[in-house]
C-alpha cells in the first residue's frame, strides 16, 4: 500500500478494545500516547479546538529539546484532563484518522488513559459523584425548591462552599430540578391514547436531563409527535452513560448498554423507532455503545434503530405534501448552534434544516464547539477554559443580533448565553432549550389563532 498524505475517505472508528490487557498496559499506553502526540506535534491543525492541543504544543515547545522526547510522561495528564471528548478533532480536523494508516483517534486515546487511571484507583471520587446523574436526579428532585435555591449563582455562600468541597465553579450555571419528573408524570397521565393513522410508532428516550431537569422539553416532544399522529411511548430506565464515559468508567457504561438495549428490544421488534432528545445520548446509543460492545445483538439492534429527534422530525415533516408549519409572528430571528455531539453523528445540520421548514423564519447557524463539555465544563479550573473555548461562539451570537438563541444541546445553549453575558452584560438574548420548542410554536400556531 502506498502512503497517502491525509485521509480522503470518511473517518471510521474501531471497536474500543478495553477488555484487552494491552489496553491498560502502562508501557504500551505510553508508547501510543507518544506516537500520537508526535504526529499531532508535526501537524498542529487542532491548535484552536480546545486546550488539550495548546497544552501539548506548549509543553513540547518549552522543553529542552523542543521535541516530544523532552516532555515527561507525567505531564501528559495536562493534555488528557483538558479533553472534553467532543470528537471534533477526530471528525473535522485530523487528516490521519482511520482508514489512514496512522490510525489516530485522539478522543478514544484520552478515554484509554482515563480508563487505565481508573483501573489503578487514581480517579477522582468527587468527579464520580457529579456524574451519577440518576442518583443525583432522584435525590435532588425530591427537594427541588431547596436544591434550586442552593445552586443559584446568586447564592454566594452555598456556591462558595460547593466550589470548595465539590470543585464546582461558583459562577457556572447548573441545571434546575423538578419535583415531578417527566417519566413519572407520563406514568400517571390519564391522557386518551391518540388514534394512530400513520401506523408509525416511536419510543421517546427523554434522557436524564429531560427527565429531571427539563420535563417541559419532554412534553414538547410528546405533543409534536402526537400531533403528527405518531404513537409515542415514553421510556426511561436510566442515564445513557455519557458522563461516566467521559470519566473513563467504561464498565459502568457497558452495564447500562446491556440493560437498556435488552429492554428496548421488544419495542424495536414490534416496529418502534427510538428517539433521543439530547444529542449526547443519541450518540451513545447509536455509536459509542456498539464500540464498547460489538458482540451483543441487542446493542447492535438498538444502534440501527435510534434517531436524533431533529433528524426524525425533519424527515417526517418534510414527507407531508403540504407544509404543516406556519410562520411565527414576533419571532425576530434565531441563532441555532449545532452541537458537537450532533455533528459527531454525521447526519448533517438537522436542527438547521428542520427550522428552515418554517416559512419566513430567519435562521443563522453556528457550527463550532460551545466549550461546555458536560460535567467537565462546570468544574473549578475548567469553567474559565470552557468560556474561553466557547468565546468565538458567544461573539458570533452577539454579531448576528438575533432575538433568540437555541442549541440542540440544552446545556450548551445556557453556556453560550453565559459567554455572551461575559462579553456584553447589557446584551439580552432569549435562550430556548431545544429547536423543537420553535417547531411546536409553528406547528400549533393555527390552533392558537
Amino acid at each position: 500500500m502506498s502512503t497517502k498524505e491525509g485521509s480522503l475517505g470518511a473517518p471510521t472508528r474501531h471497536v474500543i478494545d478495553w477488555s484487552n490487557p494491552d489496553f491498560t498496559d502502562e508501557k504500551k499506553l505510553d508508547d501510543e500516547l507518544r506516537r500520537v502526540f508526535d504526529i499531532c506535534h508535526g501537524c498542529r491543525r487542532c491548535f484552536n479546538l480546545c486546550e488539550s492541543f495548546p497544552n501539548l504544543f506548549d509543553m513540547i515547545d518549552e522543553s529542552k529539546t523542543g521535541e516530544l522526547d523532552g516532555v515527561a510522561s507525567s505531564d501528559f495528564a495536562k493534555v488528557v484532563d483538558a479533553c472534553t471528548m467532543c470528537d471534533m478533532c477526530f471528525l473535522t480536523k485530523c487528516p490521519y484518522v482511520p482508514p489512514h494508516e496512522f490510525n489516530l483517534d485522539f478522543p478514544h486515546l484520552m478515554l484509554r488513559y482515563r480508563y487505565a487511571k481508573r483501573q489503578k484507583n487514581k480517579h477522582s471520587f468527587i468527579d464520580d459523584q457529579l456524574t451519577k446523574t440518576d442518583r443525583n436526579g432522584k435525590t435532588f428532585s425530591k427537594f427541588a425548591n431547596l436544591t434550586n435555591w442552593s445552586t443559584n449563582t446568586n447564592n454566594k455562600m452555598v456556591r462558595g462552599a460547593m466550589e470548595l468541597l465539590l470543585k464546582v465553579d461558583k459562577e457556572a450555571e447548573l441545571p434546575k430540578y423538578f419535583d415531578k419528573t417527566f417519566s413519572n408524570q407520563c406514568k400517571k397521565s390519564s391522557d386518551k391514547k391518540i388514534e394512530n393513522k400513520s401506523k408509525e410508532k416511536v419510543v421517546l428516550f427523554p434522557t436524564c436531563f429531560v427527565n429531571y431537569n427539563n420535563p417541559n422539553l419532554g412534553f414538547t416532544a410528546k405533543r409534536i409527535l402526537e400531533k403528527l399522529n405518531i404513537e409515542t411511548h415514553v421510556f426511561y430506565e436510566g442515564c445513557c452513560g455519557m458522563p461516566q464515559l467521559e470519566g473513563g468508567d467504561i464498565k459502568s457504561v457497558e452495564k447500562k448498554a446491556l440493560h437498556t438495549s435488552k429492554l428496548l428490544k421488544e419495542f424495536i421488534d414490534d416496529g418502534y423507532k427510538v428517539l433521543a432528545i439530547v444529542p449526547s445520548c443519541t450518540l451513545m446509543l447509536k455509536y459509542e455503545w456498539p464500540l464498547i460492545n460489538n458482540e451483543d445483538e441487542n446493542i447492535s439492534l438498538l444502534s440501527k434503530n435510534t434517531y436524533d429527534i431533529c433528524e426524525y422530525l425533519h424527515q417526517k415533516i418534510q414527507s407531508f405534501d403540504d407544509n404543516l408549519l406556519n410562520p411565527i409572528q414576533n419571532f425576530n430571528g434565531v441563532t441555532v448552534h449545532i452541537s458537537c455531539h450532533s455533528r459527531a453523528q454525521n447526519i448533517g445540520q438537522k436542527a438547521n434544516e428542520l427550522l428552515k421548514l418554517i416559512p419566513e423564519l430567519k435562521v443563522d447557524v453556528i457550527e463550532r464547539c460551545s466549550g461546555h463539555g458536560g460535567s467537565w465544563g462546570v468544574k473549578k479550573g475548567n469553567f474559565d477554559l470552557a468560556l474561553k473555548v466557547g468565546k468565538p461562539v458567544a461573539r458570533k451570537t452577539i454579531q448576528l443580533e438575533n432575538e433568540y438563541l437555541v442549541s440542540e444541546c440544552p446545556l450548551a445553549g445556557v453556556h453560550i448565553n453565559q459567554g455572551v453575558q461575559k462579553i456584553d452584560k447589557e446584551r439580552t438574548i432569549k435562550t430556548l432549550s431545544h429547536p423543537i420548542e420553535i417547531i411546536e410554536k409553528s406547528l400549533f400556531k393555527s390552533e392558537e389563532s
